[in-house]
């Protein structure tokens, strides 16, 4: 119950940020002017009382009664202690509750009418055991906030007065100033047990919560700590044995992977083994085999590509000025530029040029990387039988590598390079695969933006890289690798586009190689047309290149020798040919100057070009017997036959007597006989000179002829007309003979050497003979 209260005017010091409770002594420090004054005003009374109240703000530098709380505390005095501030220290003791009924204010201090609250309560049982759980409460509080002065305030907690009980407890917990006043307005001390039973079970589960995130803390500080303090002493230990910390080094990389905008798949298994490396010592094979991994992930382009120039006016310069004649192969080129300016995004293209060595296939494809503004690479396939050289090695054997393609496309740096692969007919297979079955995913647009590397074991799209291959033959291409692409052919070049080549292309080349581009050295025409006719023996300009790359060395010594100054005419005729490279080393391919019997004129085709053979056939006494010399193939073989059959079979309307195939022996050879001969083209010619031979008919000497013959004398078509044209065309031979079928291969000759020539197309026998 409430005791009467009692009124009495009392100087007021407002508190800020605390609260004084009855039964509590409690030291502040006064400052304020009104503050001192109240205090001095109360230290001149007898009882050394005083009014405390905190305020409502405590920013308030100049509280008013609006300011200050109305229920406070009566204190009394017990000692002040003047600073050298002028600040005095001030230590009290909470005597009761008590309530200001009015302010009064004036210009040295506040004063209040105050009365004092009188508490008492009945003590029993049960407020005795809710005492003693309130204390083990806050023994639990204490041991969890490290309360310093826990033993003194349990000393005072043993009392048995529930007031004094629940103020001393109040005065000790960390609360805030608006929480300490509201306990200190709750008269009912068992209420304000009850209140404070409720902010200790909030406090405790706090510090609990606190306790349990301050542990966690603490132990990731201590393993943050202890993996610095080891790393630390390995980066010493590695500084001792001279060795280098690749922390910094595994930064780097993870920022490389990051950036290089590899695919989800790849950037997987680089983190995969970046992790593995990190827990790796770096001087350990394992080590050096997963390093070689990521950085060959890191290595190959993702993303990079070259911008691509599509301006075709451009392409068709470039093209022209690198290469004289291949207008059809030009065409394609520029062909393909045009759909990539409509089409952004187009299927991968794969081509391949087959020619004869020399014919500019390889330095077609720089040309056309130099148009397009993409990268060159060259894979040379020439002898290649391992299938692991296009896909790699797996990961597991050592020293493995990826293949070639992988290789060739970190080398290009971009994602659309032009690559070159040389040689594709020249691959083999043995015991080790393949590699034209590996080839078969490389150059398929279906399926090379999937390809897999063995090494890489990732998927990597190789579907933005121009393709381009080249071969000799096509023959020896396997059927499925030889339908992915598409074939152009070159053909051998004219004397009269070599000796282009050689004016325009070849012999600057060379004058500037062998540093006589100030001299200023002529070569007439007539001089390189003998390089070409005596001096070489080609399809392509190779070899004409080499034979000026050697008269260039000849003018390199003779003006050393004869001390030639700067500015000095030196000339290259076809006379001085001679004496600066020796006898020549072929005799010009003439036809025959008188017809003969026996020997008629055929068109052979060759890896190097096209060849005018003479064959000969001869009769003599014997018993029927045909002999068949000059290193012929089995074809070959077989076509002679076939054409003695048809002119046995014909006989009687060829006016040929039956019974001198019984006593003549019949001898064919075709010169030269050092060379391989294989093919069936040369039917009509074995035919047309077993005729002349049994008729004793001259052939014309002006005339060449090709094409295959059967039993019935039907003509059938050939291969290889350009190149047999072109050998006609040099051996001045300005008419042939060929099969009716190839008249449509003649688009692919030139329309000079076209318009100079005449052309006999037969389907059968009879029509060669008339």
């Amino acid at each position: 119950m409430t005791s009467q209260p009692s009124t009495v005017h009392l100087p007021v010091v407002p508190l800020r940020d605390m609260v004084v409770y009855p039964h509590m002594m409690a030291p502040f420090v006064v400052g304020r002017r009104p503050s001192v004054v109240a205090l001095e005003t109360a230290l001149a009374r007898t009882d050394k009382r005083i009014f405390l109240a905190s305020q409502k703000d405590p920013k308030v530098d100049e509280p008013g009664a609006a300011d200050i709380y109305t229920l406070g505390v009566v204190a009394r005095v017990v000692q002040h202690l003047q600073l050298a501030s002028g600040n005095i220290k001030v230590m009290v003791e909470g005597l009761s509750r008590a309530r200001a009924l009015s302010f009064d204010e004036d210009d040295e201090c506040v004063m209040a009418e105050v009365e004092t609250l009188r508490v008492q309560t009945v003590v029993d049982e049960g407020v005795t055991d809710y005492m003693a759980r309130l204390v083990e409460l806050f023994k639990e509080y204490a041991k969890l906030s490290h309360h310093l002065s826990a033993e003194g305030v349990l000393a005072s907690l043993q009392t048995n007065d529930p007031d004094q009980f629940a103020d001393i407890l109040a005065a000790h917990m960390s609360q805030p100033t608006a929480e300490k006043q509201h306990l200190l307005e709750i008269l009912n001390p068992l209420d304000r047990m009850q209140r404070l039973n409720d902010l200790l079970d909030m406090e405790i589960e706090k510090l609990n919560i606190d306790r349990r995130i301050s542990s966690r803390v603490k132990k990731q500080m201590e393993k943050a700590q202890r993996e610095y303090y080891l790393s630390e002493k390995i980066k010493a230990i590695n500084e001792e044995l001279g060795r280098n910390d690749n922390t910094e080094e595994l930064e780097e990389l993870k920022k490389q992977i990051e950036e290089s905008g590899m695919s989800t798949e790849a950037k997987a298994k680089a983190e995969i083994e970046l992790r593995r490396l990190e827990g790796m010592p770096p001087v350990s094979a394992e080590a050096g085999v997963s390093r070689n991994y990521v950085d060959w992930l890191l290595a190959v382009p993702w993303q990079k590509a070259s911008r691509e120039i599509r301006d075709i006016e451009r392409a068709e310069k470039v093209l022209h000025e690198d290469h004289f004649g291949l207008e059809k192969i030009k065409n394609r080129i520029l062909e393909f530029l045009a759909v990539r300016q409509l089409v952004r995004k187009t299927t991968g293209t794969i081509l391949c040029f087959v020619g004869p060595p020399g014919t500019g296939k390889t330095s077609l494809a720089r040309s056309i990387a130099r148009a397009t503004g993409r990268n060159f690479v060259r894979l040379s396939l020439g002898g290649v039988r391992d299938e692991a050289e296009i896909r790699g090695h797996r990961r597991t054997y050592i020293g493995a590598f990826p293949g070639q393609i992988i290789q060739m496309m970190r080398k290009a740096a971009t994602v659309n390079p032009v690559l070159l692969l040389d040689e594709v007919d020249k691959m083999a297979a043995d015991f080790r695969g393949d590699p034209a079955g590996a080839l078969l995913e490389v150059l398929d647009p279906e399926q090379n933006h999937t390809f897999h590397d063995h090494y890489l074991d990732v998927e990597y799209d190789l579907s933005k890289v121009f393709f381009i291959c080249t071969a000799n033959v096509t023959h020896s291409i396997p059927p499925a690798l030889l339908d992915r692409m598409e074939v152009i052919q070159l053909s051998g070049y004219t004397t009269q586009e070599k000796a282009e080549i050689g004016r325009q292309f070849l012999l600057p080349r060379q004058i500037e190689k062998h540093g006589l581009k100030k001299y200023d050295p002529t070569v007439t025409d007539e001089a390189i047309m003998l390089l070409i006719e005596r001096y070489t023996r080609e399809a392509g300009v190779r070899n004409l290149e080499r034979e000026i790359a050697s008269v260039c060395r000849k003018m390199a010594r003779r003006i050393l020798k004869d001390r030639l100054k700067k500015g000095a005419t030196i000339e290259v005729t076809a006379d001085t040919i001679g004496e600066l490279l020796g006898k020549p080393r072929y005799r010009t391919q003439r036809r025959e100057q008188e017809p003969e019997v026996g020997a008629a004129s055929g068109l052979a085709w060759t890896q190097v070009g096209g060849e005018l053979l003479v064959t000969e056939a001869t009769l003599m006494r014997g018993k029927g017997q045909l002999t068949l010399t000059g290193q012929l193939g089995d074809v070959m073989q077989e076509s002679a036959r076939a054409a003695m059959s048809f002119v046995r079979a014909r006989a009687e309307s060829l006016g040929i007597d039956i019974e001198a195939f019984e006593k003549t022996d019949v001898h064919v050879h075709v010169p030269e006989g050092a060379i391989p001969k294989d093919g069936p083209s040369a039917g009509i010619t074995l035919a047309t000179s077993l005729v002349s031979a049994f008729t004793n008919t001259p052939v014309r000497v002006d005339l060449a002829m090709t094409g295959e013959i059967n039993l019935r004398g039907h003509v059938l078509p050939v291969g290889g007309v350009k190149e047999k044209i072109l050998a006609a065309y040099r051996a001045c031979i300005r008419e042939v003979v060929m099969p009716a079928e190839n008249e449509k291969d003649l688009e692919d000759i030139l329309e000079d050497v076209r318009e100079d020539m005449t052309f006999h197309f037969v389907e059968h026998m009879d029509e060669v003979l008339s």
